[in-house]
């Protein structure tokens, strides 16, 4: 990943409009569903579940964006697989694993994606969900604590720029 890209989300997140805690429960459900081997139903999964945490949508989905890109997938599999395995009794191979990953970062319709995913079997959908759900808790705890602080902070440094203006403004009229 490169400077720009970071530059661009970065700006993209602190142009983000509303409530701090609303904005931040939105970027923690887009890391969670992000880091979790849900794709291809990331956005579907954001926005339904944001409705009902009234967490910030579009926070959701850019998070998930961040975390879950071309480059991050094979971690993110490969990690949910191995925490899923270890903690189930289910056998699952990785090449299996390896198989639905080319057919979802290949650019595959949405149906060919859930033809794929359907294909792996309950006991496989059972391994990577409980691998990722462990996965992508930490990172969601944090996700959240950070940007609240980081939401609140700006609203805090806004607020302060804005009345500066305005004493500014009312000295001049003196």
């Amino acid at each position: 990943m490169n400077k720009r890209f970071f530059r661009y989300y970065y700006l993209r997140f602190t142009r983000l409009q509303g409530d701090p805690e609303e904005i931040a429960r939105g970027i923690a459900l887009g890391v969670f569903i992000g880091i979790t081997p849900t794709i291809p139903l990331h956005t579907i999964l954001i926005l339904a579940i944001a409705l009902l945490l009234r967490a910030g949508k579009i926070a959701g989905v850019l998070a998930s964006y961040v975390v879950s890109n071309p480059f991050t997938f094979f971690f993110q599999y490969y990690f949910s697989w191995r925490i899923g395995t270890w903690l189930l009794p289910y056998d699952l191979s990785w090449e299996r694993i390896q198989s639905v990953m080319d057919v979802l970062s290949g650019h595959a319709s949405f149906k060919t994606s859930l033809e794929a995913l359907h294909r792996l079997g309950g006991e496989a959908t059972a391994i990577m969900l409980t691998g990722g759900v462990l996965l992508a808790l930490p990172f969601t705890l944090a996700s959240y604590f950070i940007s609240l602080s980081f939401f609140k902070s700006q609203r805090r440094k806004k607020k302060k720029r804005v009345a500066e203006i305005i004493a500014k403004y009312e000295s001049k009229e003196d």
